[in-house]
């Protein structure tokens, strides 16, 4: 924030946040063999340090759901199996409308924020994928295994990730996109992939980057709390890489549109539904927890890297009280890059599975020869959130944000 944070202040808009988003105050529990969220009245905690308490235990008041703050810094933390990017930037900004309106003593303008006035319709509750039907027959791919960063530069895997930020001013950033016909999504999709190229011109496996793809249009429910996150796959293929910056953005941007149809992203959601029932299937949490790591594993064969960026926070009138934005998640691809937009700059956080800067120096290199200036913060240890699991108490690290 612009300012140290004011407790006292923070604790109320938490509170009236939470009011707003009754769906995000719930337990998770074990019941018949099934999980559930459960409603929970006890009061969304806010802790006194960026470290944070573990979800669904007794000092987050068994929420998914968490704050916590300390000097100028203000961090949430949440379940990614309660709900998304998309998710999260509406309690966000819902929680900057309230906070800032007090801290400052200012009247700020509701308009693109959710607040206690409005009404939560049907389609903000209900979970659009369980009311699918005639969803289209699951797509096969059969693709060869991605380059793996760690493995090509012969990086050991760590126990932590660590998080390099990168800043660029985004009237500039938006302006080379626009030059070359790009989305910023796309476009750091590329830089990357060129990136990892030309520090590895021989290697045999293919660079192919993830890049997140919001499965609400698809579903035709943009207010959807869920997590509905899908995934287009831009292969940075050798045909590629001795054509101009612009032709390279256009075919990502070909790939992208073939495989973000209605179609083709609900054949991703049906994938998903397939693969919740099966894990439905199984009693035994040990087959559930076996099924989920290979999928883990089949995603780190899948994608070099992976992209995400849901789009400029538009945090309103409360912008301008927001000094530097950072958003953390967990990561089954080598190497992560969160994009956020917040107060006219874009910042890209690397989170890897490893210490070393070589692939962020070489994409600071790209942002160079195109003629992009930004700022560099030194690596970091990302902390995330444990949580208690209903079948397992002892803590957890989580595989979420």
């Amino acid at each position: 924030m612009a300012d140290r944070v004011d407790a006292a202040v923070l604790r109320d808009a938490v509170d009236t946040t939470m009011k707003r988003y009754p769906y995000f105050c719930v337990r998770l529990r074990e019941e018949s063999g099934e999980f559930v969220f459960e409603d929970n009245p006890s009061p969304v905690v806010l802790f006194d340090s960026v470290h944070g308490v573990a979800l669904n235990a007794k000092n987050s008041n068994y929420h998914m759901i968490s704050f916590s703050y300390v000097d100028d810094w203000i961090v949430m933390d949440v379940f990614h199996g309660l709900t998304d990017g998309m998710g999260a930037y509406e309690v966000i900004r819902t929680l900057l409308y309230y906070y800032c309106s007090r801290r400052y003593n200012v009247t700020l303008s509701r308009q693109g924020i959710r607040t206690l006035e409005d009404e939560i319709s049907l389609e903000e509750w209900e979970c659009p994928v369980m009311k699918a039907e005639n969803l289209p027959t699951p797509r096969r791919y059969e693709m060869p295994t991605a380059l793996n960063p760690g493995v090509a530069a012969n990086l050991p895997v760590e126990k932590y990730s660590t998080v390099y930020g990168i800043t660029v001013a985004e009237n500039e950033f938006m302006q080379f996109n626009r030059e070359n016909g790009a989305s910023p999504g796309t476009m750091v999709s590329l830089l990357l992939s060129r990136a990892i190229a030309k520090l590895f011109p021989d290697a045999q496996e293919i660079i192919r980057i993830i890049l997140c793809v919001n499965q609400r249009k698809a579903l035709h429910a943009s207010l959807a709390h869920q997590s509905l996150v899908g995934g287009a796959l831009l292969a940075y293929e050798k045909n590629l890489r001795h054509l101009s910056l612009r032709q390279q953005i256009q075919a990502y941007r070909n790939m992208v549109a073939d495989q973000t149809t209605e179609e083709n992203v609900l054949s991703g959601v049906a994938s998903v539904v397939g693969l919740t029932k099966m894990l439905l299937s199984k009693n035994r949490h040990e087959e559930r927890t076996g099924i989920a790591a290979y999928v883990d594993e089949m995603a780190v064969r899948t994608g070099t890297a992976c992209v995400s960026y849901v789009g400029k926070a538009n945090f309103q009138e409360a912008e301008k009280y927001v000094r530097e934005f950072h958003v953390g998640s967990y990561n089954t691809t080598p190497i992560t890059v969160q994009i956020s937009a917040v107060n006219g700059k874009f910042t890209f956080d690397f989170i890897q599975k490893f210490h070393s800067p070589i692939y962020v120096n070489a994409f600071l290199k790209e942002l160079e020869e195109n003629g992009i200036s930004y700022e560099f913060q030194t690596g970091m240890r990302e902390e995330l959130p444990h949580i208690v699991l209903p079948w397992n108490q002892e803590l957890t690290t989580a595989s979420q944000d």
